[in-house]
């Protein structure tokens, strides 16, 4: 028997590392709880240097990601894992972030043993099931379970709420995210040295305005990146600019935009930066071109203009603010918005500073004491699962 309720935190990428990072030291640090990691293994590569840095232990290290994986034989793994650790650890609360794979089964998982789900960023919507592909069904798969809605904007609340989700069960709590920006920008005033392949790449970009590109989206694979690589070879040859492209391990779009790219002089194809160096990065561009998440919802910090390689998003908090801009794969779209910011110093600056609708950096102060909360009304006996 344990003597405190046990929280079991399920993660398994690179986001959800950099997202549950601060709720699991800010847990760890509150006396009311016991507080267990397991890591699915979805992305280790890229997941587990954010740990290491940010000192959270993994309790549990499944193994559920193969080369050549499909999407079902992932699910099946991670299943069949994540059930295994929840049997042993019996734990009274299940902790997910987000909509990947990794979430949606740890959710899954808790619901088929009846344990209460928190969803942490819930409530976000494309309104489209296919984009992003598969990350918008599974969070809404994950609300169907989830106990507790983690909501990061009113506009995401809203939408849980609109889809029926009781209101009583949604908070509006901020994004870790932004909790997760501002302690590493914080580390990086204290040392600097931990962001040194970044040091390294503006010095070789000295006096040139740096342009960051990430993409890794499932439904870019392909025409998308190939376009994303048109547009960026064009626009590379204009004197005072520089691309530095921190390449995401999948073949898939490594080997596309090395057959583009490699070897233009003001281009840099790197691999993927550690998040001390990839922070940087976010403050030291002048535009970000992108087709993640939560770049989308960091960038702002810095005042750095975020162009969308997507039809849809889910954080159109950010759109509507003007920190960021809808503008899809097309070639020539991409010229010309990039185009329009290297050239108007006004249009650049209303996006540089309409702020961030993210958050405040204290998301997980309140996750912890909304859990805190439901853990009272458990021991009451007035907690209702959904149905």
């Amino acid at each position: 028997m344990h003597n405190r309720p046990v929280v079991l935190i399920v993660l398994g990428t690179r986001p959800e590392a950099i997202k549950l990072f601060p709720l699991i030291r800010r847990l760890n640090g509150d006396g009311r709880f016991e507080v267990r990691v397991c890591h699915s293994g979805q992305h280790s590569t890229l997941a587990d240097p954010i740990l290491q840095l940010t000192g959270v232990t993994v309790d549990h290290a499944c193994a559920a990601m193969a080369p050549g994986q499909s999407l079902d034989q992932l699910t099946v793994a991670a299943m069949m894992a994540i059930g295994a650790v929840c049997d042993r650890e019996r734990p009274d609360w299940v902790i997910v972030q987000g909509d990947t794979t990794t979430a949606l089964v740890g959710a899954l998982a808790a619901h088929y043993r009846k344990i209460p789900v928190l969803h942490v960023e819930a409530g976000l919507r494309s309104g489209d099931s296919h984009h992003p592909w598969p990350e918008e069904a599974n969070r809404r798969m994950i609300s169907v379970i989830a106990a507790r809605h983690c909501a990061p904007t009113p506009s995401a609340a809203e939408a849980l709420t609109r889809e029926g989700v009781a209101p009583a069960a949604v908070s509006v709590t901020g994004n870790t995210g932004i909790d997760a920006l501002r302690w590493m920008a914080a580390e990086l005033e204290r040392q600097p040295h931990l962001a040194q392949r970044m040091a390294a790449l503006e010095q070789r970009f000295a006096g040139k305005r740096v342009i960051a590109l990430t993409l890794h989206r499932r439904e870019n694979i392909g025409s998308g990146i190939a376009s994303v690589a048109a547009a960026v070879k064009q626009l590379a040859r204009r004197e005072g600019v520089a691309f530095i492209c921190p390449c995401h391990p999948n073949p898939l779009v490594q080997d596309v935009l090395r057959e583009h790219l490699e070897g233009l002089p003001n281009v840099a194809l790197v691999e993927p930066l550690g998040y001390p160096d990839f922070i940087r990065l976010l403050a030291a561009a002048h535009i970000v071109l992108t087709d993640s998440g939560g770049v989308q919802e960091e960038a702002p910090t810095f005042g750095t203009p975020v162009l969308v390689l997507r039809n849809t998003t889910e954080r159109a908090e950010g759109v509507a603010a003007g920190t960021a801009r809808l503008i899809g794969t097309d070639p020539q779209r991409i010229v010309h918005e990039v185009s329009l910011l290297l050239a108007d110093q006004d249009a650049h600056a209303a996006m540089a500073r309409a702020g961030n609708p993210y958050g405040d950096g204290c998301a997980s102060e309140r996750i912890a004491n909304l859990l805190a909360d439901e853990v009272l009304k458990a021991k009451s006996g007035s907690l209702s699962l959904p149905q």
